[in-house]
């Protein structure tokens, strides 16, 4: 019977318990993630913990004149959602995700090749940088500073059966990022110009009274290179502001070009 998988709390492939070595994620929205991706994705971190730019410099052509604040959008962009299969539907999980850094390195915006402006559009792989847009890439600028404070976002429905999981997309529209290091709300604490890599955790709740000598084959964890960023304090590359203004719903007024969103 399909159900018999289940049945002991034993090891299973990878030496992970039965109820999470099955566990499968898929990506939500992975083909929008992968256009940011090619961009280089950025996200804001503020002493608020927004994910979206308070005031976000003027795309070309528009005289270099602010935006006024998205005062709506407190939500990740895009948001991490994902699609649970191969839990066990009568067995307790916990989500968590967690942020690591990508590299030992600190970065700015600006002009590598020298001094001289490589040709627009270019990518090129000779640039100290990941991407190359236009006249602008980022440069690694320096040994990464100390990493801040390690928190994990805990998804508000956990603890929840395996089948209330699987039945609809869990989606971390929650979590929200800060670069405060006194911050006290419970937010993400990331280094602006940091690279980072999001990870998706589930957790077995395991009843046995030892648990904790199980720790570590009570969960699976899950990273998708798409998904990858950085931290910054303002936009740097106006691609990404604008295919986060084309794309996300909540800047419609944006591109009505209604200055009052």
């Amino acid at each position: 019977a399909p159900g018999l998988e289940w049945a002991g709390e034993g090891p299973g492939a990878g030496g992970k318990n039965r109820r999470v070595c099955h566990a499968a994620a898929r990506l939500e929205m992975g083909s929008l993630w992968e256009e940011f991706n090619r961009l280089g994705t950025e996200m804001i971190v503020t002493k608020a913990g927004r994910w979206v730019p308070e005031r976000p410099g003027g795309l070309p052509g528009q005289g270099g004149t602010p935006f006024p604040p998205l005062s709506l959008c407190r939500r990740m962009f895009p948001t991490f959602q994902v699609k649970l299969s191969g839990l066990d539907p009568l067995a307790d999980y916990v989500l968590l995700m967690d942020f690591i850094p990508l590299d030992d390195k600190r970065y700015r915006w600006g002009c590598g090749n020298g001094g001289r402006e490589p040709d627009p559009g270019v990518l090129s792989p000779s640039l100290p940088c990941r991407y190359a847009f236009h006249s602008s890439s980022w440069l690694a600028a320096g040994r990464a500073e100390p990493a801040a404070p390690g928190r994990v976002h805990f998804h508000p429905d956990s603890p929840a059966k395996g089948a209330q999981w699987m039945r609809q997309i869990v989606s971390f529209d929650k979590l929200k990022l800060t670069n405060n290091l006194l911050d006290d709300n419970g937010h993400i604490i990331l280094n602006s110009m940091h690279r980072y890599q999001p990870r998706f955790h589930v957790v077995f709740v395991d009843p046995r009274r030892d648990s904790e000598r199980f720790a570590h084959q009570n969960f699976k964890s899950f990273s998708f290179p798409e998904t990858q960023f950085m931290a910054v304090t303002a936009y740097q590359n106006h691609r990404i502001t604008q295919l986060k203004i084309a794309s996300n719903p909540f800047a419609k007024g944006f591109r009505d070009g209604d200055p009052e969103p």
